[in-house]
Parts: C-alpha cells; structure tokens; sequence
C-alpha cells in the first residue's frame, strides 16, 4: 500500500492502516443502480458550476481579478463527487498535514524513553485503527465539504499547495454522494432541489476561501500555534482518540438502532458516562484558550455566513427550499440519535451546531444593519473578523469596523 501524502512509516498514527480501517467498516451507501448514481454525480457537477455564480453575485465576494460586470476569477479549486471512501482518503490526507508538527514533536519525546521506538509503531497502528474507526462513523455524516489543508495526489487533486509567487493557496470542494442521496430520501424532499441548496452551502466555503486570499494562511497560522503550544503527554491525547473510537466500534446494536443518519457538515460523537470528557481537554494555556476563541469565531462567521448565502439565494433558484430548510433543521437539531448525542459532546463538535445558529444571526444582523457591502468588511483583514464576543454582539463589531473605522 502506498503510503496517504508521505512516507510510510507509520510513527504516532499509522495512517495508512487509518485509511484501510476506515474504508472497511464504512457501511455501504444507498442502493441506487449505475445510472442513476451516473445521473447524481452530473447533477452535482452541474451544480457545483451554477452555485457558484450565485453564490457570487449574492455576496458580492468575486475575488482578487474579478468583478460583477466580468464575473469571478478562475478559483483553481477543483470539484470533486465522492463516495464515503473518497471522503476519507482525502480527510485522512489534510489530517495528517495539519497534524505534523504536534505528532512529530510527540514522536520525538516518546523516542527518547527506552523502548519508545518500538512503543510508537505498536502505538502508531493500534491508534490508526482507532483513527480509522472514528472516521467511518463520520464517512456516512458529511454532505459536503471545502478542504483547505489536505495536498493533492494523483487521484484527488486540488489547488496548489506550495502556489508559484503571485498565485494563492487553495484547496478542494467535495461532494459526498451518497450521504447526500440518503439524506435527500430520509427526508422525502425533491431530490433535485436538495442537491442544488446542498452545493449553495458548500459552493459559499469556497468562495470565502478563493475571494479572501489572506483566509487559508490566517487560520492554518492559528491552529498551528495552538498545536505548537500543546504539551500533552501522548498517551494522554491519544486515550481521547481511543475513547472516542471506542464509542463508535463499542456502540453495537444501539448504534444499529441509531441507524446511519447523517449531519450538514461535520459528524459528532459520544459515549455513555463519559459526557464530561472532550478533545478540547488538550486545552492548557491561556494563550491557547485565546487562539481557540478566535477560532471558534472564526469558524461561526464561515459556517454561518454559508447558512445564510443558502437560505438567501434559494428562493430564487430552490422552489422547495422552505420545506427543505424546515426538515433539515429539524434533522440537524436532533441528531440521528443518543450515539450521535454523546459523540457529540467526546469530541467537542457539539458546538458545530452553536456555530450555525450564533453566527447566521450574526451574519444576518450585520447585513440587515449595514447592507451586504459593509458586511463584507469583516473579510478586508484578520482584524475585523468577528471576535467571539462579537458575534454574541454584532452591534460591538459594527461599532468597532465601522463607526470608529468611519470616525
């Protein structure tokens, strides 16, 4: 097996078993016959392409080259539409990127203590299995997805991730197929109309990436600060992944009954008698807890800004959307059940749904006070993102961006 964006060694996570273990305890999309997946896959590309000129001339974001009259820049982000294995081979990949610095640092100090050497390869494949348990539970969970880190390979391309000078990073939009059919069923909405307000979200994530070009490089900074200023013992971090794999591959016939569900963006996860526990536990330093409040704005805007360009643009060209969104909220809010509920809260992700709700009405209070143009100050530089205060209170970033920025 060739080895997922690097070496093969496998060191603190073997990710290739990660890959191997994933993809074999995915559990099998919807039925539906070759044609018919043939005809999904196209109306998805279709869309993907039409989205985002509307998702453009909503929110006015054409990017660095382009203009309402000419229309946007190329991009250079490839769409891609694929099965939940694909999903995985293409998260494992951004994982391990982002990951790199902390699990080398970990390496490191495990290499030092005698034994350790042969302590990180044991280590490294029984927590690549666990990897890979986590990540088939959430295979069947993404609809949709705008990957900023992961680097391209030869059958999942992206944008340059080391661009020649004068061009910018970027990445990739995927489309989960399947995920997407599932849903669209469970909820027993027009199918064509699902797939198009699909991709209005998803086609806004890219947007924001491929129109701010300071975006990619502001968060990957943050989050590797964060990174490099963790000091957990590796036992430790790694017990949080074992937990959480355990819940999933532990769950048995409860998570049959939960059955397959799946969530807008991102899966979540649990386990009974451990609702206090969290991977946000790594959590030690002032300076940490700064960087992660920043982030946790930063990701509300993104997501709830993606919330309201869907629901704004909709009307317009999804004749269903209001039965859509009334369904899907629902879904969201409810989770497919208590497997979903407790991974939830293991892995933290429970405020992904907070992220949705606080920063849509961010979002919407901004324009609604400012109108579209001044709204879109937020993305003039890392200083007038929201911060997490902020978006609780948009009249403070108004105050802040606009009036002293005015005065």
């Amino acid at each position: 097996m060739t080895s997922i964006g690097g070496s093969a060694t496998p060191g603190m996570v073997d990710w290739n078993l990660a890959v191997a273990t994933a993809t074999r305890l995915a559990r099998p999309g919807p039925d539906v016959s070759r044609e018919e997946a043939r005809a999904v896959v196209t109306e998805l590309r279709a869309h993907a392409k039409s989205s985002e000129e509307h998702v453009r001339a909503f929110t006015r974001m054409y990017g660095p080259g382009g203009s309402a009259e000419d229309g946007p820049a190329d991009n250079g982000t490839p769409v891609l539409v694929v099965d939940r294995a694909g999903w995985i081979k293409a998260n494992v990949a951004g994982f391990r990127e982002i990951l790199k610095p902390l699990l080398e640092k970990m390496a490191a100090r495990r290499s030092a203590v005698p034994g350790g050497a042969v302590l990180s390869t044991v280590g490294g494949k029984v927590t690549g299995v666990e990897v890979g348990a986590l990540l088939s539970f959430m295979s069947s969970r993404v609809l949709g997805q705008y990957e900023t880190f992961a680097p391209a390979t030869r059958d999942m391309p992206a944008g340059p991730a080391a661009p020649a000078p004068g061009e910018r990073r970027t990445g990739r939009l995927l489309l989960v197929a399947p995920n997407i059919v599932h849903v669209e069923r469970e909820l027993d909405v027009d199918p064509h109309d699902f797939r198009l307000w699909v991709c209005l979200h998803e086609e806004t994530h890219r947007t924001q990436f491929t129109a701010v070009p300071w975006l990619r490089d502001h968060i990957e900074a943050e989050i590797q600060e964060f990174l490099a200023q963790t000091d957990v013992d590796p036992a430790t971090l790694l017990e949080r992944v074992r937990q959480a794999a355990q819940s999933v591959v532990g769950g048995g016939s409860r998570a049959e009954q939960d059955g397959e569900g799946a969530e807008g963006t991102e899966g979540a996860a649990g386990g009974e008698g451990r609702e206090n526990l969290s991977m946000l536990e790594i959590v030690q330093t002032p300076a940490q807890r700064e960087i992660l409040a920043r982030l946790t704005a930063v990701m509300s805007l993104l997501e709830g800004h993606a919330d309201y360009v869907m629901d704004g643009v909709g009307p317009a060209v999804v004749p269903s959307v209001a039965e859509i969104r009334e369904k899907f909220s629902k879904r969201r809010a409810s989770g497919a059940g208590r497997l979903d509920q407790a991974l939830r809260k293991l892995l933290g992700l429970d405020a992904k749904l907070r992220q949705y709700r606080d920063g849509e009405r961010f979002v919407r209070s901004v324009v609604d006070e400012v109108g579209m143009d001044g709204f879109n100050r937020v993305w003039t530089s890392p200083n007038t993102l929201p911060t997490k205060a902020e978006i609780a209170k948009p009249a403070d970033w108004i105050a802040r961006v606009h009036r002293h920025g005015d005065a």
